[in-house]
């Protein structure tokens, strides 16, 4: 897949080459509120944190295969996630993407998400 259509297919996620390793980040806030909003009871805020568990609970159930090699690197401002295995990681964000894009699937995969 051509870089720029990556990019493309993954906004408000973005994709960074480093020497050895790639990430894909986020930073918290505006992108997908409404879903995080539904627990902010339980201290869930939309943070890096909290994408980084809601991640977690998708590659679990959805993409155990990707586990090894997917990494999670939060903050309270951004989510990222980073591997030394650009391919997986392109298929990991196109897939996390495609499930956030699908309201009853991240409801669903939120519902398990542990606070951080």
């Amino acid at each position: 897949m051509d870089i720029n259509n990556l990019k493309e297919q993954i906004k408000p996620f973005f994709w960074v080459e480093h020497s050895n390793s790639f990430s894909v980040c986020l930073d918290a806030g505006g992108y997908k509120d409404e879903i995080f909003n539904t627990r902010a009871d339980e201290g869930f805020e939309g943070n890096g944190y909290d994408w980084a568990s809601l991640a977690n609970v998708f590659i679990e159930e959805k993409r155990p295969d990707l586990g090894e090699n997917i990494r999670f690197d939060p903050e309270a401002g951004m989510f990222c996630a980073y591997s030394s295995n650009g391919e997986q990681l392109k298929e990991f964000i196109l897939d996390f993407k495609k499930a956030c894009e699908d309201e009853d699937v991240i409801k669903d995969l939120f519902s398990r998400a542990e606070l951080d």
